[in-house]
């Protein structure tokens, strides 16, 4: 499946919308938006190999877990198409990029804009920390860490049943703190899964703040190298740069794009808010209507018409 839109569009597309959700519920995940806009607009547009959505375009509400009473259940990742051989698979690691996610897809069209109003409501599978049935979601990921090594496993799988589809997980430079990463990683290696790639948004933030303010990670490209991946450094804006990446040779070894992105790309007001910037509630309304008037004008919109809360 492939859309008629450019993915610069798309990406564009994707900010405005986290951009007119977050202005009209009081917040939300607008740095994300900034900084993996451009990343998850070319994993859907080109990057991966995806076939066409096989769930309604309108999410269906939270069915339960899977369970013997509930033959049914299925997994939000059916927005990313079927599990067929030829198709990649794609894991998004960091859960609390979700809104960005279901912009993601209602840009390329797998779902409908209907489906983000249902967005963290009681009863919703269109959950704000995605979980396994939120829309695009293969497993859920809200232990960051844990997307490579599952993924890894799903790629060991499908190379050893000989399937072509490759395996992709998105995620985020906080989770290069955990342990598990480096051990999926250095597994892949050691087992030769190269239908495995991962692209990294690299945008220096985390949850408490800034990276370094946390635990500095120091030179996270030369620790995936000596792990055993082949690892490129990129603009994470750059798109030419990101196609290039995707296609360096890794015969043998994981993949891991490093995308030094930032955090207030396309939003600069943010940086006012610099470094508290994982989710951004407004301190007041006027700072919600100057944020409105400055960040439209910047995405070339006009200002969300708001209600006062």
């Amino acid at each position: 499946m492939r859309n008629e839109r450019s993915t610069e569009d798309i990406a564009m597309g994707i900010r405005r919308r986290v951009f007119e959700h977050s202005m009209r519920n009081n917040g939300g995940y607008l740095s994300q938006a900034c900084s993996a806009a451009e990343q998850l607009a070319f994993l859907y547009n080109e990057g991966l190999n995806l076939g066409e959505p096989v769930l309604p375009a309108v999410p269906k509400p939270f069915a339960g877990v899977p369970s013997a009473d509930n033959p049914d259940y299925v997994t939000g990742a059916g927005y990313n198409g079927p599990f067929e051989p030829q198709y990649d698979r794609l894991f998004i690691a960091p859960a609390h990029y979700a809104l960005v996610a279901y912009a993601t897809l209602i840009e390329t069209g797998r779902m409908d804009a209907e489906g983000l109003e249902m967005f963290n409501k009681d009863g919703s599978s269109v959950e704000m920390i995605g979980a396994e049935h939120s829309p695009g979601m293969e497993v859920h990921n809200g232990t960051l860490g844990i997307g490579l090594s599952t993924g890894a496993g799903l790629a060991w799988g499908r190379k050893r049943r000989g399937e072509k589809g490759q395996t992709c997980v998105f995620m985020s430079d906080g989770e290069v703190q955990e342990g598990q990463t480096w051990e999926a990683v250095q597994a892949a290696a050691h087992h030769g899964i190269d239908n495995l790639w991962a692209l990294m948004d690299v945008n220096d933030q985390q949850c408490d703040g800034a990276m370094d303010s946390v635990m500095e990670v120091r030179d996270i490209a030369a620790k995936f190298r000596a792990f055993g991946a082949v690892c490129v450094e990129i603009d994470a804006h750059d798109l030419d740069a990101m196609r290039q990446a995707k296609a360096e040779p890794h015969e043998g070894q994981p993949l891991i794009i490093l995308a030094r992105s930032s955090p207030t790309q396309g939003m600069s007001f943010l940086q006012k808010r610099f470094p508290r910037l994982h989710y951004v509630r407004f301190k007041s309304e006027e700072e919600r209507a100057e944020m409105n008037i400055s960040i439209a004008a910047e995405l070339g919109i006009d200002p969300i018409e708001l209600e006062t809360h």
